[in-house]
């Protein structure tokens, strides 16, 4: 397939990457980032965007992808597919998708799970809002650079499904940080403490995938001085995101925006920003009570 990329930083560049490894001509544009080996640059994201079978964009935020799509959506041709893998507000998911469908495009919000490890080994998980159509022309895609892709529903679909669960992850990391720092207290060893919970009720992806303990579990950004496979303040970012949905439709959601301000601390005041958001549980080892 002809394709358009624009937005190729640390998750958009891997992801062209295995595209064009599929076999697929990749055209891609970025206003700062190198081209990947294998993908012809253009000269602006319209350029990128002419003549492809599919855009997909990997954006910074829905104000960005806004500015993105109104440039790129005139240039594509009748039928084609936008696809945007960023993790935006949902508001602008549906704006954007509205627009494309009006110009005779089909649109997907399409962002992912399994962060910069996962764009390079092709092992990310997509959550996919829009038609059956578009999700039918752009699932070669998706199986290219990933290893799940779940059709979730309509335009903002995907990105509700993307929010909801980092909310779940920023929520159960805080806990599995809290828990590793007040077993330290009480002079259990953290190996042990992993031991049992791995296996019990308190498991989560947190503890038993990402483990916040150095030399505990499975490789992790604990292991490399808290090196970031996820960005703390993406986490922010995401929970941010949860929170200015949960606004908007009413939906109370205490332990998310408990999560939001303590990221929001972590990130803005303290030593955060540029950690991995697993390096919540030094923050917590440090703190006391009250």
């Amino acid at each position: 397939m002809r394709i358009g990329f624009i937005g190729l930083g640390n998750m958009g560049a891997p992801m062209a990457a295995n595209l064009v490894k599929a076999g697929h001509q990749v055209t891609g544009f970025d206003t700062a980032a190198p081209m990947p080996a294998g993908v012809t640059p253009a000269a602006s994201a319209a350029a990128a965007a002419a003549g492809a079978e599919v855009v997909i964009t990997m954006l910074p935020n829905g104000a960005i992808l806004r500015a993105v799509a109104a440039q790129v959506i005139p240039a594509m041709r009748p039928g084609a597919v936008l696809c945007d893998c960023s993790t935006v507000d949902v508001d602008s998911a549906r704006a954007v998708a509205a627009e494309a469908t009006a110009a005779g495009l089909g649109a997907l919000d399409a962002p992912v799970s399994g962060g910069v490890g996962g764009a390079a080994a092709g092992t990310l998980t997509f959550m996919v809002g829009g038609t059956e159509a578009a999700f039918a022309t752009v699932r070669p895609l998706f199986e290219a650079m990933g290893k799940k892709v779940v059709h979730c529903g309509a335009s903002g679909a995907g990105q509700s499904a993307k929010i909801c669960n980092n909310m779940i992850l920023g929520v159960t990391m805080i806990a599995t940080c809290e828990a590793f720092a007040l077993a330290d207290k009480l002079g259990l060893d953290r190996q042990k403490m992993f031991d049992v919970v791995s296996t019990s009720s308190g498991s989560s992806w947190s503890m038993t995938a990402y483990c916040p303990a150095p030399g505990v579990g499975p490789q992790s950004p604990a292991d490399t001085g808290y090196r970031p496979g996820f960005a703390a303040e993406l986490m922010l970012k995401d929970l941010r995101l949860s929170q200015q949905a949960a606004g908007a439709v009413d939906a109370d959601t205490p332990m998310g925006e408990l999560a939001a301000r303590l990221y929001a601390t972590f990130v803005e005041d303290e030593d955060g920003r540029g950690r991995d958001f697993s390096a919540m549980l030094p923050r917590f080892e440090k703190r006391h009570r009250g």
